[in-house]
């Protein structure tokens, strides 16, 4: 089966050769452009699709039209995060005041949500949350909650990609006029959790091992 892809990293593509791709440069998570902006998106779109006629494979193009992309989102180090800053609430009583505004917004969009790709039930996450806050201070602990089999470091990434989602659907909820980088900049400065996953980063990617290293990559972004 023909197929045409839209990657985020022009290395990656170059390494793996996929028949047809259209290199964009946006953000991670805007793989169509600004949110809410059909037009651009259909730009998109349409110039991943024109790849089909291209008479040679592998190709990989880029997405000419710059002007109109999405600002790069705030990361933890982009955003001068305090990693010895001290907030109010600690993580796992933030995840209790945020729930209520995280369920609404998930009713409100009817059950659609970015959160539950680590496989653990949101209500099961004070546990969670313990489990990395004392990782986050070096400790050597286990989750019994991980999923069998699956490598410490590919489940701290998916935990959290669920927790950050987690707290921005909660914040659009309890404050709908932020959008992108105000809710990252209110993510990585202001909360607790925000604090503990820029400590994770920080000490996976002092490892010398370099699955960690790449996993800190993604926690911190």
């Amino acid at each position: 089966m023909p197929t045409s892809a839209i990657v985020l990293i022009k290395e990656q593509a170059q390494r793996v050769k996929p028949p047809r791709a259209l290199f964009v440069p946006f953000p991670f998570g805007f793989a169509l452009g600004k949110p809410d902006d059909s037009e651009f998106q259909h730009k998109v779109l349409a110039a991943t699709l024109d790849l089909f006629g291209s008479d040679s494979a592998p190709v990989l193009a880029e997405f000419p039209d710059e002007a109109d992309a999405p600002a790069q989102l705030l990361q933890a180090g982009l955003a001068h995060a305090d990693l010895s800053k001290e907030v109010d609430l600690d993580p796992v009583d933030e995840v209790t005041a945020l729930r209520g505004y995280f369920e609404r917004w998930v009713e409100d969009h009817d059950g659609r949500t970015g959160v539950g790709i680590s496989g653990v039930p949101q209500r099961r996450w004070r546990g969670l949350m313990k489990y990395l806050q004392a990782y986050a201070n070096g400790d050597s602990v286990t989750f019994e909650d991980m999923p069998a089999g699956m490598p410490e470091q590919r489940f701290l990434k998916l935990a959290a990609d669920d927790i950050k989602a987690f707290y921005m659907e909660a914040r659009m909820c309890q404050r709908p006029e932020q959008q992108n980088n105000d809710l990252q900049s209110w993510f990585w400065t202001e909360t607790a959790t925000g604090a503990m996953l820029a400590k994770i980063a920080a000490r996976l990617s002092e490892s010398d091992d370099e699955l960690l290293k790449g996993a800190a990559f993604g926690i911190a972004r």
